[in-house]
């Protein structure tokens, strides 16, 4: 059922606001195998999940993963909502993209 719904929620979205995405470009520069069909699904999951500005933070662990861990182990309040809405996106982006 939750894939049904997140496929149902894909599909709403336009097509072109899915081509360009800060994720979907940071996917495709980062130095690990992925192709673009890969990074493209990825950026749907983040559509679904994060607004523009988590999506800016989030592409900059593809060029810095150690900012992920700094986030993830913050005490801050604000760093601790982001670690939860991107572990959604994670698990979304796992669920539409596979592993």
């Amino acid at each position: 059922m939750t894939r049904l719904l997140l496929a149902a929620a894909v599909l709403s979205i336009p097509a072109a606001s899915l081509q360009a995405g800060a994720i979907s470009r940071a996917c495709i520069q980062s130095d690990r195998p992925a192709t673009p069909a890969l990074c493209s699904c990825i950026q749907r999951a983040a559509d679904l999940t994060l607004g523009s500005r988590d999506q800016n933070r989030a592409a900059s662990f593809f060029r810095d993963p150690h900012k992920a861990q700094e986030v993830r182990v913050s005490d801050s309040r604000q760093d601790n909502a982001f670690w939860n809405r991107y572990q959604n996106f994670g698990q979304t982006a796992k669920a539409m993209c596979g592993n």
